[in-house]
């Protein structure tokens, strides 16, 4: 590589890396407890768990289900009822002023006796939530989140560029070697590369699915402004029914329509998910992948009819793939384990590169001061000379 290209290039790598560090930084020390979410949710008590029953406990009628969670808050309205593939013996329910309301209750009903177990916290405040709303919008929703998909773009460029630059300065030197025995800067710069190689399909699939997933409120308008409206185009201009279906008919029909499927989450007519006019019954699979990835069912809200049924778009099946991916939670503790331990690693490269700028500025502005000195020590013979004469 020609020195002019090596100067572009480090040029670009500086510069990528300077702006976005101090957010990857964040992103990285909020990012390791978000590894772990479900396991300190488990020791803070966050958890709810069913009764425990037979297996072959029968399941109750889902319309009782919806009545339970009802009586208890009967001026709301449902908006969602969702279950878990772990723990399939609770149904979660949420309920709110309208359809859309911020400020909704969150119930777990028992889905064989159809009886209210607990009312999980919702994330408003505590040492996980502030972690959650650090590493995935700063506390700005749409904007925040699409400002740290800027940042993500940013590191992507570094990885790249470092990439680019390591290759010609390692020519002379073995993988992985370390130089103790000069200055304590050159170590850290060792340091610094042969983390950032090791870490770097790590930091490329992590940066990559981070940036996809701050994209997900855009993603999620344009897949309803195109796809929902396409699929609800026939009740444009209808009036919206006064009184739904039967829930237990409606999940009966969207399981019969997608055999080997089973319910993730249930939308209620004129939430995000759905329409005024319908049910969004989301399918899902069992496996650890097929789990994440949902295929909706609209359904009369009236008439219990299946009116449309499609796969998601690419984009969205992107955006639900990278979700899990982001944390490690495909591969159970092993993997969790091994996703902290290179973001561990980030922290390092992160800091060291850090280090290096500001330790590269310092000895930048010693060495013009000890050139200053010395043209100054230079001059002053030829000026004595000069008053003299």
């Amino acid at each position: 590589m020609s020195p002019i290209n090596v100067r572009r290039w480090s040029w670009i790598h500086k510069w990528s890396s300077l702006v976005c560090t101090v957010f990857m930084l964040l992103l990285c020390l909020t990012g390791l407890p978000l590894i772990y979410h479900h396991e300190i949710g488990h020791l803070l008590g966050n958890d709810v768990e069913a009764p425990s029953m037979p297996a072959n406990t029968p399941r109750a009628d889902l319309d009782r289900v919806i009545a339970a969670g009802q009586a208890l808050y009967p001026n709301k309205i449902m908006m969602y009822m969702s279950q878990e593939l772990d723990e399939p013996a609770i149904w979660n329910l949420t309920l709110g002023n309208h359809p859309n309301d911020e400020q909704f209750k969150s119930i777990a009903i028992d889905a064989r006796t159809a009886k209210f177990i607990a009312e999980p916290p919702i994330e408003g405040g505590g040492f996980m939530s502030l972690m959650f709303h650090l590493h995935v919008d700063l506390f700005a929703d749409m904007w925040g989140k699409l400002f740290l998909g800027f940042m993500g773009l940013l590191l992507l460029v570094a990885i790249v560029s470092g990439v680019v630059l390591y290759a010609p300065f390692m020519r002379k030197l073995d993988f992985g070697t370390v130089r103790r025995g000069r200055t304590a800067r050159l170590k850290w710069l060792d340091m610094h590369n042969m983390l950032g190689i090791v870490t770097l399909v790590w930091l490329l699939v992590v940066g990559t699915t981070g940036v996809i997933n701050t994209l997900s409120d855009v993603l999620l308008k344009v897949w309803q402004f195109t796809e929902i409206a396409e699929m609800t185009k026939p009740y444009q201009g209808q009036p919206a029914p006064t009184r739904l279906a039967s829930m237990q008919t409606t999940i009966a029909r969207a399981e019969a329509a997608e055999p080997g499927m089973k319910v993730g989450f249930v939308a209620f007519p004129g939430t995000p998910f759905a329409s005024p006019h319908h049910y969004g019954v989301y399918m899902h699979g069992d496996q650890a992948l097929t789990s994440r990835l949902y295929k909706p069912v609209l359904v009369d809200a009236q008439t219990a009819e299946i009116t449309d049924r499609r796969k998601l778009p690419w984009y969205l099946t992107a955006l639900l793939v990278s979700q899990p991916l982001h944390f490690g939670d495909y591969g159970g503790a092993g993997l969790k384990f091994l996703w902290a331990l290179l973001d561990l690693a980030t922290i390092v490269v992160l800091g060291s590169g850090l280090y290096l700028w500001l330790k590269r500025g310092r000895a930048a502005k010693a060495a013009a001061r000890q050139a200053a000195s010395d043209n100054a020590g230079r001059a002053a013979p030829v000026l004595a000379r000069g008053h003299k004469l």
